[in-house]
């Protein structure tokens, strides 16, 4: 019990300790979720009425950005599986920042949920064991428990490595390699039931597909690894936390690899789209050209293509992808050309026309802008959170004040 209270204070000593920048940093992140506090509680009090969702379109800008960030948690498997369960030691340094990725992403995920109910009261209904989720029947139900317990495994796992180093102990890998794999296979369940949420809807021709769920891994496996490599690279230019070269370069690759085969099953939907047109293919034709005059969404997606195939193309080139500065900037447009196109690009144009055939289109209120801004600032806040405690006891600098001896393996680690 000793160690704990030791670790719980060391740890929040380690979150509210910083520099000019650090305190800038979380004040400036606090001011945007208080902003994005204060356009909730207008959302509470007049209702779903002040955002841009109608009876046509019911999901917006909040499950837009929950979709995307799914797969953003999903993705941090891909460096937890070589990292721990193939004994990759150039991903080891990096897989626990992968999983606090995970971890706030997740935070948000459930966060986009709730304010898209509209009265968090309702929220009670989500809760395994607790609500009626018609499980195992309903997608939604599947959708709750996947994603409730791969936040559980990525709060587990790594408090209690994080803790046994701190500690001054090796954790032991029978009491949490057996976990790993769970977190593998729960990884990709969680995305592709949200994804099923989609393709289940067969009134819904533009979701209404198979190649849908393997989009969803290919464009969560670039989107996550890519915000991985920007996140590394911030470390290692901002703190001694030393992370190798080959580390950016296998992820690089893996990078490469999702994107190119995000982009051939984009091209296979459009051409079957397109090749030959039916009325299942008006929400496809809303997206890319526009029906009967509205277009808002026509930019939006030409602009989102566009960047996933220049970095795309960056990136299959050897010369460019070895250059950390254009690996850099590929991975950060790459990254908001899947948000572009995983988000809005994905969810809208499902519900335009109707089943009835109105054409409906959507417009973001504010209220919607500063409730997203609010959550991604509270992901980010939570994401710093968590960096902070595990650099500090991962660089071998914060230890229990009762530790008397240090495993071998820690002292040949960090020379103690």
């Amino acid at each position: 019990m000793k160690h704990l209270q030791a670790f719980l204070l060391s740890a929040l000593d380690s979150a509210t300790s910083g520099g000019t920048r650090y305190h800038l940093w979380m004040g400036g992140l606090t001011a945007v979720m208080l902003a994005g506090g204060y356009a909730y509680s207008v959302q509470l009090r007049e209702g779903l009425a002040v955002t841009g969702m109608t009876d046509h379109v019911s999901w917006g800008l909040y499950i837009s950005n929950f979709t995307f960030l799914v797969g953003l948690a999903a993705a941090a498997m891909m460096l937890v599986l070589p990292a721990y369960v193939l004994q990759d030691v150039d991903f080891g340094k990096a897989v626990l920042l992968a999983e606090g990725v995970a971890v706030a992403a997740l935070v948000m995920c459930l966060a986009f949920v709730i304010v898209d109910l509209g009265n968090p009261l309702a929220a009670w209904h989500l809760l395994p064991g607790v609500g009626l989720l018609n499980w195992p029947r309903s997608l939604l139900g599947w959708d709750v428990i996947v994603l409730n317990g791969y936040l559980t495994l990525n709060l587990a796992i790594p408090f209690y490595i994080l803790y046994s180093h701190f500690k001054g102990h090796s954790p032991e890998r029978r009491k949490y390699l057996p976990w790993m794999y769970v977190a593998v296979m729960w990884a990709a369940s969680i995305h592709l039931v949200t994804a099923f949420l989609f393709a289940g809807l067969p009134a819904r021709p533009f979701w209404h597909t198979s190649l849908l769920g393997p989009r969803f891994l290919a464009s969560a496996f670039t989107a996550g690894p890519a915000f991985t490599i920007l996140l590394l690279w911030f470390i290692r230019t901002h703190t001694d936390y030393e992370v190798s070269d080959a580390t950016f370069s296998k992820l690089g690759m893996i990078t490469t690899v999702a994107a190119q085969i995000n982009l051939v099953m984009l091209g296979s939907e459009i051409f079957t789209e397109f090749y030959f047109p039916t009325r299942h293919t008006l929400s496809a034709h809303y997206l890319f050209f526009g029906l009967e005059g509205h277009n808002r969404l026509v930019w939006w997606i030409r602009v989102a293509v566009a960047l996933n195939l220049g970095a795309t193309t960056l990136l299959t080139i050897h010369r460019f992808r070895r250059n950390q500065r254009w690996l850099i900037a590929a991975c950060f447009t790459l990254f908001v050309a899947i948000w572009m196109e995983k988000g809005m690009g994905l969810v809208i144009p499902g519900f335009v026309p109707s089943p009835l055939g109105e054409i409906v289109e959507y417009f973001p209120t504010w209220v919607e802008y500063l409730v997203t801004a609010g959550i991604w600032a509270m992901g980010f806040f939570v994401l710093t959170v968590l960096i902070k405690v595990a650099l500090p006891i991962e660089l071998g600098r914060l230890r229990t004040p009762y530790l008397r001896h240090a495993s071998s393996s820690l002292r040949r680690e960090y020379g103690y």
